[in-house]
């Protein structure tokens, strides 16, 4: 088993979002290179409290690439704390999230860049509720094990780039361990408190970033908390290693492909994810917790 440490650890600034008065988002990955976020290529952390009102957002196309949506905090309606979605827009989705009423949520928007093989597969859905999600809780710490897996908890999500992502929630001098693909790049992204990653110390609001190694096998991160409450998620993925063209809502090979995808767009060939068949849709049933 290789261990593994952090190579550096960045941190970013809220900023207003797109969605107006009470939006505040961080761009976790601003100022990294995709080289070394590779298959991530957005990471959005979206802090929401919401007047209510006239509408904002909409409906928005989305190809190339899958988002992942975890819920940190809910409204328990359309959002369910804990929650967790992945949406494959392959070769052509359309969006929409518009909100009228008064809202305060809190949730990590990732973009996970599809193999070039599987740039245009088809649309598909992948919703998973906190009560299904694969866990460990102790008197110390809780692991959440969305994707891949953890501790011998295995996420039962169906993926085209392999990818891990574990919430971990730890009191202070807690202790435990994350094994990783050694060829995985990845971050792990510290919401509250502090914890010592390998040989580095990540606290409120930045992501420490898993140095790169060029051995095959696993590796294992070791965390310790520093403080009571801490918590923090690990992004992890197998990379593709192929450059790509990141433009508006696409995500492609060449400009060529950019231009095709807005053409398809335009001309209506994207189906509304609303609309899709339920053989393109999967809901998880209960997992057994330990």
């Amino acid at each position: 088993m290789i261990r593994r440490n952090i190579s550096k650890i960045t941190q970013n600034h809220w900023h207003n979002g797109f969605l107006g008065t009470g939006h505040r988002a961080m761009a976790v990955l601003d100022g990294v290179p995709y080289k070394d976020s590779d298959p991530f290529i957005l990471f959005m952390d979206d802090s929401l409290n919401l007047p209510g009102g006239e509408p904002v957002g909409g409906a928005h196309p989305h190809a190339g690439f899958e988002t992942l949506s975890l819920v940190l905090e809910g409204n328990e309606k359309d959002w369910k704390t804990g929650s967790f979605e992945l949406m494959t827009a392959g070769k052509g989705i359309i969006h929409t999230e518009e909100i009228t009423s008064k809202q305060k949520l809190r949730m990590l928007q990732v973009w996970l860049v599809l193999p070039p093989e599987k740039r245009y597969a088809q649309p598909f859905l992948q919703r998973m509720l906190l009560e299904e999600v694969p866990k460990i809780k102790t008197d110390t710490y809780e692991i959440r094990v969305y994707s891949g897996s953890s501790n011998g908890l295995i996420s039962p999500l169906k993926n085209h780039t392999p990818f891990t992502l574990v919430d971990f929630r730890l009191e202070e001098k807690a202790v435990v361990t994350q094994e990783i693909p050694s060829h995985y790049n990845g971050l792990v992204y510290v919401l509250k408190g502090s914890v010592k990653a390998g040989d580095k110390i990540i606290n409120a609001e930045q992501a420490g970033w898993l140095e790169k190694i060029t051995e095959n096998g696993e590796s294992e991160l070791q965390f310790e908390a520093l403080v009571n409450d801490t918590h923090f998620v690990l992004y992890a993925g197998q990379p593709h290693n192929v450059p790509v063209v990141h433009h508006g809502p696409f995500v492609a090979d060449t400009m060529e492909d950019i231009a095709q995808m807005y053409r398809d767009f335009r001309q209506g060939k994207f189906p509304h994810l609303n609309d899709l068949p339920s053989i393109q849709k999967i809901s998880y049933t209960s997992q057994i917790s330990n």
